[in-house]
């Protein structure tokens, strides 16, 4: 029976069609609970959809450049009455001028002998300095070695000179090779950019399989810089780790970084368990560990571990985005972290002393724990279970209030990782085994070279130097920094 809602209901006039009616209406009623549960499950499916649309950097692990851009409604564009540049009263900064001793070329430049008057000029000592910096030509020093060859008289032996210690039996130099691999590292560019490069600015041409073989030249040379600098960072009291995922020919990897004061190593590994952060921490690392709440870091001791509270806070700003009681929750986690960084940016600036902030932060780790166990209670799921998950790792929420020199946050991880985030990005990737092994060897020296302030082509040049000598190598040690950078300068 086919019945149309938008017209009056139909007036029976026998049993006949009232049982008729009847039925209808009892199929019709037969469907709700069907209807019901689909409307369930599509209310349930909405909400999910937008939740991840409103996923971004600020609520989750997604990084910014994945956002999407919105403009900001709240923000009023009013035109400002200064004028652009620098503002009355504003000190402006000044290049210093190099002394004397440092400069190449000094050009004296004199004054008319008579002024527009007709009077003469009589010069005094002072003058203006004026300098101009400028590119040298640019020019390659090209060295060849001629290896003479002889036979020995007695029992007609063909010999031939050797090349000597030090010289590469390549065609290019340690600078050039240095110099080749910053290119291919700290400015992310590709072989074929580097060949068009060393054309345009030195007339040499070379091939892409040449870049291939100088990145695998310079792998050797730090391999045993880098090496020293893993069991460094397996070693000391506080360490920080990240991860990545990297793709080499196609398939999925994964880089992890490691950092321990300045130094920085990274580890391309093909899965991203705990057997891999084993092997980039040692399986008896006994320090610290600052990260997220990743589950491959578990093996770690609870009680030596830092979670992060910048992922904390993301964290909870999503829970904050939920209805009932789920946002009530999340506003006041979120005002809880915010008290949480405000005493500890004062105890950085060192406004507050650590004892001090010991006991302010107890009532701070007393309403973050209530807070988290009565949001394990709600029924919204995922805000039950993420607050079952923090609350497993409870006491690595804490560890840097006891610990001095313990961040709360994972951030310099993440700020070194990002180099190598930018590198795949542009690269795609490797394309071999050893591709993967020079990249974790090149981005540890560039991102340690960065930490400590060095210079990361004089590192490379002086590494590629004693690779080809047979001797040892610089050291990526912060306190042998200075001992190598002595040695650099006397050699």
């Amino acid at each position: 029976m086919n019945m149309d809602f938008t017209q009056p209901p139909p007036q029976v006039k026998t049993l006949a069609q009232a049982q008729k009616l009847i039925n209808a209406l009892w199929s019709l009623c037969a469907e709700i609970p069907k209807l019901r549960a689909e409307i369930s499950t599509l209310k349930k499916r909405i909400v999910e959809l937008e939740e991840k649309l409103h996923t971004n950097s600020n609520n989750s692990s997604t990084p910014p450049s994945r956002d999407r851009f919105k403009a900001n409604s709240n923000k009023q564009n009013k035109k400002s009455k200064r004028k652009r540049g620098g503002q009355p009263g504003h000190s402006g900064v000044t290049r210093q001028l190099l002394p004397e001793t440092e400069v190449d070329y000094i050009e004296p430049h004199f004054p008319p002998e008579n002024c527009s008057c007709g009077g003469q000029i009589l010069l005094t000592p002072d003058y203006q300095r004026h300098q101009v910096h400028e590119l040298p030509p640019m020019t390659l020093e090209v060295t060849e070695h001629q290896l003479f060859q002889g036979s020995c008289v007695q029992c007609k032996k063909h010999v031939c000179a050797s090349l000597p210690q030090g010289v590469p039996t390549g065609l290019l130099g340690p600078r050039l090779l240095a110099f080749i691999a910053v290119l291919t590292s700290d400015y992310t560019l590709s072989k074929r950019d580097i060949t068009r490069l060393l054309s345009t600015l030195f007339k040499l041409t070379i091939s892409v399989a040449t870049v291939k073989r100088a990145e695998e030249t310079v792998s050797q040379a730090i391999q045993a810089p880098v090496e020293e600098a893993k069991a460094y960072v397996n070693q000391q009291a506080i360490v920080n780790c990240d991860e990545t995922s990297h793709a080499q020919c196609g398939k999925k990897k994964w880089t992890w970084v490691a950092i321990a004061d300045t130094v920085a190593v990274f580890l391309i590994t093909a899965t991203r368990s705990a057997a891999a952060a084993k092997a980039l921490l040692g399986a008896e690392f006994t320090g610290i560990l600052g990260s997220d709440r990743y589950s491959a870091y578990s093996w770690v001791s609870v009680l030596c571990r830092q979670v992060c509270w910048a992922h904390l806070k993301r964290d909870f700003k999503k829970i904050a985005e939920r209805d009932g009681k789920s946002k009530a929750i999340g506003l006041e986690l979120l005002a809880c972290t915010r008290q949480l960084f405000d005493y500890w940016h004062k105890v950085r600036d060192g406004t507050l002393s650590r004892q001090a902030f010991k006991q302010a932060m107890i009532p701070v780790c007393r309403n973050v724990e209530a807070l988290l166990e009565a949001g394990s209670r709600v029924q919204e799921a995922k805000t039950r279970g993420t607050c079952l998950a923090i609350l497993k790792v409870k006491a690595a929420l804490w560890t840097f209030v006891e610990t001095a020199g313990l961040e709360p946050t994972n951030n310099i991880a993440e700020r070194v990782l990002r180099k190598i985030v930018l590198w795949r990005k542009i690269s795609f990737g490797t394309w071999s085994e050893n591709g993967s092994v020079y990249l974790s060897r090149i981005m540890s020296v560039v991102a340690t070279c960065r930490l400590q302030k060095r210079s990361t082509f004089d590192f490379l040049y002086h590494a590629v130097e004693a690779h080809l000598q047979g001797k040892k190598a610089p050291s990526l040690l912060p306190n042998l920094t200075s001992l190598t950078t002595d040695i650099a300068l006397a050699a």
